[in-house]
């Protein structure tokens, strides 16, 4: 903890008061909604500086959301959640907000997420309905007006998280000015196949966690705050090549075409149904799932180190394991392979033995 220490001096984050923001929601709650004597239970965890509580009044439950508004911006979370409800998909309906001061109350879609029921006998129907609601997502939702850019900076960025946080501050490498440029080549062409997809609304965080299974309109879908315009293989390897939850590659392609299907169906892909179509779309749902196993590497370490978050260290062999399994079947990542092979893995299997992890 003492490690941590300048990071909030440094950043602010102690300035947010947790107990008085704890207070400052309760208060705005009973006071102001006259919502009566609530308890705030911790509803779930999350990976920035948003927390949320299920509050219960009567046979009535809700969730109550703080985001400090010094470290989140709300306004993007209560904006996507009206235009994600028009197209019909399942979403929190904000009952209230006061963005200002960073509180929102917001609908309770339930307690089970996708990680906790998904198992070989249910993972087709659950993802079925996961895909049905992406393809709505892509085919009918925000525009390239209406939402920012996924553009080379941004991926870029999350991919320089890779170096910067796993492999110099978890890991402790110190890289070669070869190694370094390895890096930054391999992520230029990443992110130039990023790039080439077709460009859709991409809800940025499509996996098991933030997905819950509801009896009506399944899946309940949140966390979409980040929605950007990006990659159309983006959110499929979100969901399909999951941090937090693992399948046979056979099985991970036959759901990614037949999403594939779907989507030249509906429009989302204008390409035709032939054998050099589905190989270029693997093709950028591989190279896509390359960028983002970077990028979570990346700030999983960065939750630990700068969080305090170690619940997010026992996924990383997973992220890595995507890494080297994907990376070994294009020449094109070879120089990337072998850096994953040689440098990380070794240093990742000491890192755990030294941790007892």
């Amino acid at each position: 903890m003492h490690g941590l220490l300048p990071w909030f001096v440094a950043t602010g984050y102690g300035a947010i008061r947790v107990p008085e923001r704890r207070e400052l929601l309760k208060s705005w709650l009973q006071d102001e909604l006259r919502l009566g004597d609530v308890a705030l239970v911790p509803a779930s965890g999350d990976a920035s500086f948003r927390r949320y509580f299920r509050v219960q009044t009567g046979e009535r439950s809700y969730i109550a959301v703080d985001a400090p508004p010094e470290r989140e911006d709300s306004r993007p979370f209560v904006d996507i959640a009206r235009r994600f409800a028009n197209l019909g998909l399942n979403v929190p309906e904000v009952l209230e907000a006061d963005l200002q001061r960073g509180l929102l109350l917001v609908t309770d879609l339930g307690t089970r997420d996708y990680l906790s029921a998904l198992d070989e006998n249910t993972a087709d129907r659950l993802y079925g309905d996961a895909l049905g609601a992406l393809l709505v997502m892509q085919a009918c939702g925000p525009c390239a007006d209406e939402l920012p850019p996924y553009d080379r900076e941004l991926l870029l960025r999350e991919m320089r998280l890779f170096p910067d946080w796993f492999l110099s501050r978890h890991l402790g490498l110190a890289l070669s000015s070869e190694e370094t440029q390895l890096l930054a080549d391999a992520f230029q062409h990443l992110a130039d196949a990023a790039l080439s997809q077709p460009q859709v609304c991409v809800h940025r965080d499509f996996h098991s966690r933030n997905l819950l299974v509801t009896e009506r309109q399944n899946p309940g879908i949140l966390d979409f705050q980040d929605a950007v315009i990006g990659p159309v293989t983006y959110d499929l390897v979100s969901l399909l090549r999951d941090a937090y939850i693992a399948w046979p590659r056979e099985q991970v392609e036959s759901w990614a075409l037949g999403y594939h299907d779907l989507a030249s169906q509906s429009g989302v892909l204008r390409d035709t149904d032939s054998p050099a179509d589905q190989a270029r779309f693997l093709r950028w749902f591989d190279w896509m799932g390359v960028q983002r196993q970077l990028k979570v590497a990346g700030i999983f370490a960065r939750l630990y180190h700068r969080d305090a978050k170690a619940g997010y260290l026992a996924d990383i062999p997973r992220t890595v394991g995507y890494l080297r399994e994907v990376t070994g079947r294009y020449d094109e990542l070879a120089n990337l392979h072998e850096f994953v092979e040689t440098r990380v893995v070794p240093a990742l299997e000491a890192e755990r033995a030294a941790r007892g992890g």
